[in-house]
């Protein structure tokens, strides 16, 4: 063979080999945003979506994750296990994104797992949810029952003298499995749950579960309901009822409360973000928000918060495994730590995240007091043996 030819060969197979990689490197990052646009979760989904926006805008100005820019791709869940079957499928392998960071219902969260399995994509979920689903691609750093039950149960107990608890909730694996967990709570520590009714997730007429708390007379009232429209429903109808007990929401979000007006005036809630906490981090993010969005701002709350730090655990993810390979970015995503508006926060307990909580009460304004902050609160052994 001619050796200049032989030369001039390998100086092609080179530059077509250098060209491939810039190609590559060039590529954007495809994240997956599935959410409820439509159904339950349409009340909060709003503000999931404008947080996932400012963290990938702010990543980008930044020059992206190793080099390559992030591209968003929102699909509707429908807040439920169909419409989460079709945008993860949709997702996964039809927009083939680099991973999927979402704020869902616990039935679309359930429904979504196997495919993002089948798929071998890295997930987050960033939604507080009744704890203990695992899966090998699934981390988390919303709150568990383990972390988010006390500080309202103690407060009713110690500061209302409450004795007795009525339960309230949807009848999904949510509503359920937070329920349950605070009857055993409350029983434990010396209280009685005289009344636990359900209704179906997309339930809006309680005329009958108020009735029967009316009728068992409890100190304090405790929901754990599909979240958004169903806490609009149900506070609305307490309040007609007249029913003046201690009510805590272990499912009310800052945003809604504030969109409920009069009727969210004095309800209880426990969370790990409240747009109050005083921090730099908490008040520049707080700017950025509303620098973006202005008067389209929806309020940054427990639900939307999580989901736009969650973008940044993935990029230190990516960035210690060095690529996007989903193996090495799922081991990487328990080493890694983001200091946020909620402090910092590391997915390394068993996938889950160590959390400092509040205890709030909504004001009239539908602004939230902060009557206790309980730090660093431990998320309990939720998925000890996933490989």
């Amino acid at each position: 063979m001619n050796p200049l030819f032989s030369s001039f060969r390998l100086s092609a197979l080179a530059a077509a080999s250098l060209l491939a990689v810039s190609v590559q490197a060039a590529e954007p990052i495809k994240i997956g945003v599935p959410v409820g646009l439509s159904g339950a979760n349409s009340v909060v989904a709003p503000a999931v979506v404008q947080s996932s926006q400012l963290a990938v805008d702010e990543i980008n100005a930044a020059g992206g994750i190793l080099g390559r820019q992030v591209q968003l791709e929102i699909a509707d869940d429908g807040s439920g296990a169909v419409g989460a079957q079709k945008a993860f499928d949709t997702l996964v392998f039809q927009k083939k994104v680099d991973a999927v960071i979402g704020m869902e219902t616990s039935a679309a969260r359930s429904a979504a797992l196997p495919i993002v399995a089948r798929g071998k994509t890295p997930y987050i979920y960033t939604s507080f949810y009744e704890g203990r689903s695992c899966s090998k691609w699934m981390y988390v750093n919303g709150w568990v029952p383990e972390q988010q039950v006390a500080p309202v149960v103690d407060y009713f107990t110690k500061e209302k003298k409450a004795k007795t608890f009525f339960l309230i909730g949807s009848d999904y694996s949510f509503g359920r499995g937070m329920l349950s967990f605070t009857k055993k709570y409350i029983e434990q520590t010396g209280g009685k749950v005289v009344g636990e009714e359900y209704l179906p997730m997309d339930g809006s007429d309680w005329t009958a579960i108020v009735s029967k708390i009316r009728s068992a007379n409890p100190d304090a009232l405790i929901s754990s309901t599909a979240g958004g429209a169903p806490n609009v429903s149900l506070a609305k109808q307490l309040q007609g009822a007249g029913l003046k007990q201690p009510y805590g929401n272990l499912a009310i979000d800052e945003g809604t409360a504030k969109t409920m007006g009069v009727v969210a005036t004095g309800m209880y809630l426990s969370a790990s973000y409240l747009t109050s906490i005083d921090t730099p981090e908490n008040k520049r993010f707080i700017e950025a928000m509303t620098k973006k969005f202005g008067n389209d701002l929806k309020t940054p709350n427990e639900l939307s918060e999580p989901q736009y730090e969650a973008f940044f655990l993935y990029k230190a993810a990516v960035e210690k495994a060095g690529t996007t390979e989903s193996e090495k970015v799922i081991a990487a995503l328990a080493e890694v730590s983001f200091k946020g508006p909620r402090g910092v926060v590391q997915m390394n307990k068993s996938r889950h995240a160590a959390l400092a909580m509040q205890l709030g009460e909504v004001q009239a304004d539908g602004s939230i007091k902060i009557l206790q902050t309980f730090p660093s609160v431990d998320p309990g052994p939720q998925c000890p043996n996933i490989k």
